[in-house]
């Protein structure tokens, strides 16, 4: 099991930018997809973009459908599914009670996208037991 602690998430300028647009463009709902990477390095090498299932401003929902689409890419291309992102619309970047609920695996990172200003704000957190601890999102490797 993932202790939390010191623990970072690695995603690229390009891919930050290419979630905050995906996450602007599902607007009026909440924006959504899957990290894919290395989990043991924390390294996000892409996004895949994925239909809002909830057709929400307030709950994302990702389709089954799409989740196997991007755990094939994955596979294809040597990595794996790592975390998930997702927008909120209206509040800040961070977990709700209901994404906390909801947080499928303890070793995935969960990012967060605030489209609450004029400036999206992206977090990322790992969720584990409930327990919520943030992570640094470094642009490139240390």
């Amino acid at each position: 099991m993932t202790e939390l602690g010191d623990s970072c998430i690695v995603i690229p300028a390009d891919i930050q930018n290419k979630i905050m647009a995906w996450c602007l463009s599902s607007l009026p709902d909440e924006g959504c997809g899957l990290l894919l990477g290395f989990s043991d390095k924390g390294f996000v090498v892409d996004a895949y973009l994925a239909q809002n299932a909830a057709k929400s401003a307030k709950l994302y929902s990702i389709d089954g459908k799409d989740y196997l689409r991007a755990d094939r890419q994955a596979e294809q291309n040597g990595y794996e599914i790592m975390g998930v992102f997702h927008s909120h619309t209206h509040t800040d970047p961070y977990p709700s009670p209901t994404d906390v609920e909801l947080a499928p695996d303890p070793n995935w990172h969960y990012v967060l996208v605030s489209l609450r200003h004029e400036v999206p704000v992206m977090r990322s957190y790992r969720i584990v037991d409930s327990q919520i601890a943030e992570e640094p999102i470094l642009p490139e490797e240390p």
